[in-house]
């Protein structure tokens, strides 16, 4: 793959956070958007336009917004679910809006309280809207690898939503493992199906399983070009059960610059934002390569 195309996302202000306690205040979230920014990452997501009553961790996304101090190069993303959450996120100028459209009935009920046609039909409705207000739009297939209520997705029901969506105007897909049970093999080939409808690909994997990082270099290898990631691991749905974290943006960015991949993300200030982090939610991360460092010999 050509690595000097690859993004790097941290997700770390909107899935790490939404079903983490304590709840952070907004002054406390733009502080950590700012200085994951100083790190060198291409892409943040920010905020979550949600509900506040359902997701109370995502509550004042606007004044997150007005708090984060735009760094040059960097692309400042945020989740919405709805129409309305699509007006919150242009009106607080977004550089990015991303959706989610659900593969599984029974998540889609669950999560966002609708169906997986709805839910698509509001997909290709807010794509148009966002192509005519010129705002970057992506959309995510969420459960796309499992569901921990339908079961097993099947590949041919990931590639027919991703052709529908590029048909109806979608330019970058994220396949997304919501609940960690992919595994390479599955994702070679949702990856390499993606592509061949013309989609930009990316991947978001949680680690539930200790499959997110082989799963990850499998993605790149195949040719996705975003990877959704989580200071210290930190994150997980608060409408799936036994949820756990993402796979860690420091720990990612440790496996592709060891494989030669230059990410353009600076590891020791990434282990900076991860130990405050860490502080922040009174309690150590899931990852690991902010404890343990990078690697170099021991002066004797």
């Amino acid at each position: 793959m050509n690595d000097s195309k690859l993004i790097i996302c941290d997700v770390g202000p909107r899935d790490g956070l939404q079903n983490a306690a304590p709840t952070l205040t907004p002054e406390v979230r733009a502080e950590y958007v700012n200085m994951l920014a100083a790190t060198g990452l291409p892409r943040i997501e920010a905020v979550s336009f949600v509900n506040p009553k359902r997701v109370p961790q995502m509550a004042g996304a606007e004044e997150v917004m007005e708090l984060v101090e735009r760094a040059p190069g960097v692309a400042y993303a945020g989740l919405a679910l709805n129409e309305r959450g699509y007006d919150r996120a242009v009106a607080c100028g977004v550089d990015l809006v991303q959706y989610v459209v659900p593969l599984s009935e029974t998540f889609a009920e669950k999560n966002q309280g609708t169906t997986v046609e709805a839910a698509t039909e509001v997909g290709l409705e807010l794509a148009a809207r966002a192509k005519a207000d010129g705002v970057a739009f992506a959309v995510t297939l969420s459960v796309a690898f499992g569901c921990p209520y339908d079961g097993k997705i099947e590949a041919t029901r990931v590639i027919t939503a991703a052709e529908r969506l590029a048909a109806g105007g979608v330019e970058e897909l994220m396949l997304a493992d919501t609940i960690g049970v992919g595994v390479p093999t599955q994702v070679r080939e949702l990856v390499t199906g993606a592509l061949g409808v013309g989609l930009q690909v990316g991947v978001h994997f949680h680690n539930t399983r200790n499959t997110g990082y082989a799963n990850a270099v499998a993605a790149v290898e195949s040719g996705a070009t975003i990877i959704d990631a989580s200071t210290g691991g930190l994150g997980g749905c608060p409408f799936t059960p036994n949820a756990t974290g993402n796979i860690a943006t420091e720990d990612l960015v440790y496996l592709l610059e060891g494989m030669g991949i230059e990410t353009g993300v600076i590891l020791e200030a990434l282990f900076e934002v991860s130990r405050w982090l860490s502080a922040q939610m009174g309690a150590a991360l899931p990852g690991l390569t902010y404890k343990a460092g990078g690697f170099g010999p021991i002066a004797a």
